[in-house]
């Protein structure tokens, strides 16, 4: 059946709208093209939108063109504000950003005290954060966080080891800003990061191996993010692997692939080999003695096993591809991605080493890349889901311009195919 009047034009204007996006501004013309649309169709559309608010002329396409034919046609940026935080135990960082995700504001703090009095101090950074990016409310707001997130309700789980102030920050969040709050697993949203703009934007199949204080994994199969029944898929900390000194359990990661390739333990294994580096704020201290074994650093301790930066490279090589292994034995994923600060320290060198021992330990072919992004991939791919969720409610078939908020639960999956044509 086709649709009525109404719904076409919503469906058209929408289209425009999320073309605007990806490609940036646009001409009537090059609308009419991308859309496959009328020039009558377009002429309307590009009306509708901005009496509306959500587009404006923004230039001309060029200096040899003049008039209604030659206007390039944007998405009005400050039509809304978005939020993104990446929540650690001890500290919250932010960044505020317009409608089509450019940044306009950032902060970190650490957060203390009871539950309560941490959360309102998270809180009070967006406000800040938000208020000196000019931002009078917030739209949107995406939360990484390193728990597990129920799948049916979007809310974090009890019982995942996360300080009491996570939980309460949620409800804080949504009262005082009154936004949507999408919260999401931290490298869930450090895979949606890394496929948007990082090493895997060429894979809709790709595991993300976070390597940073802890280690997790967050899978993207045909797409689309899989979480798990339970919103566990990727914890893979809990693996039981060989080289631990006892098995994981209910309670804790401990004797899992945590002890093999946690920061704790890299470090570790680093000093028996002489490896030591000062570490960096906000980073995880293995982060920084991995960066110095990359380039070479000479043993600056007492060195208990010989061979120095390469042999420490060898040794933790070996390490990452006992979990990766198991990991591809079971998905064949054809890509993992060394994600986290520590997999973006060793760079292309330790991807190359983890690379060359999964090929010796399984058949199932697997190219694997380091990260480009680092731990800033958890706040891009937080804020890559509260653009995606602002646009999805404005750039709507329901009525555009409907300003409603409703709470979004849960992070959309990690590709969004941009149609092309239109209904006529």
């Amino acid at each position: 059946m086709p649709a009525s009047p109404s719904t076409a034009r919503a469906i058209n204007d929408r289209l425009a709208l999320s073309l605007l996006q990806s490609e940036g501004p646009l001409t009537a013309g090059q609308l009419k093209q991308l859309t496959g649309l009328s020039r009558p169709s377009v002429a309307d559309l590009v009306e509708r939108l901005q009496h509306g608010g959500l587009v404006t002329v923004v230039g001309e396409s060029g200096a040899q063109r003049r008039g209604p034919n030659a206007r390039l046609y944007g998405i009005v940026a400050d039509y809304a504000h978005l939020a993104a935080l990446d929540v650690r135990k001890q500290s919250v960082s932010v960044i505020v950003s317009d409608l089509v995700g450019q940044v306009v504001a950032e902060a970190s703090a650490p957060v203390t005290g009871d539950p309560g009095t941490a959360a309102a101090q998270a809180v009070a950074l967006v406000e800040r954060t938000a208020e000196r990016a000019g931002a009078t409310a917030l739209h949107s707001v995406g939360v990484g966080a390193p728990g597990l997130v129920d799948p049916s309700t979007g809310e974090l789980r009890n019982g995942s080891g996360l300080p009491t102030w996570h939980h309460g920050l949620m409800t804080a969040l949504q009262e005082r800003l009154r936004a949507r709050v999408i919260v999401e697993n931290e490298t869930n949203l450090a895979a949606l990061a890394e496929q948007r703009e990082g090493a895997a934007r060429d894979r809709d199949t790709f595991v993300l191996l976070w390597l940073s204080h802890g280690v997790g994994a967050a899978i993207v199969l045909d797409g689309a993010l899989r979480r798990g029944a339970s919103g566990g898929a990727g914890e893979i900390g809990f693996l039981p692997v060989p080289g631990t000194d006892g098995l994981p359990s209910v309670h804790s990661c401990g004797g899992g692939f945590h002890d093999l390739a946690g920061s704790a333990a890299v470090v570790d294994l680093a000093t028996r080999y002489g490896m030591t580096a000062t570490a960096v704020a906000h980073e995880p201290p293995a982060a920084a003695v991995v960066r110095a074994a990359v380039a070479g650093a000479p043993p600056a301790g007492p060195a208990a096993l010989p061979g120095g930066a390469d042999a420490f490279l060898d040794a933790l090589a070996d390490r990452i591809a006992v979990g990766t292994a198991a990991v591809t034995a079971v998905l064949d994923p054809g890509c993992v991605v060394l994600g986290g600060e520590v997999g973006r320290a060793g760079g292309a060198d330790l991807a190359a080493r983890v690379g060359a021992r999964i090929a010796a330990l399984t058949p199932l072919r697997t190219e694997v890349r380091p990260g480009e992004l680092g731990g800033a991939a958890v706040l891009r791919g937080a804020l890559f889901t509260a653009r995606d969720a602002a646009q999805d409610e404005l750039f709507s078939p329901q009525p555009v311009f409907d300003g409603a908020r409703t709470l979004v639960r849960n992070a959309a999956n990690v590709s969004r195919p941009t149609a092309r044509s239109g209904v006529r």
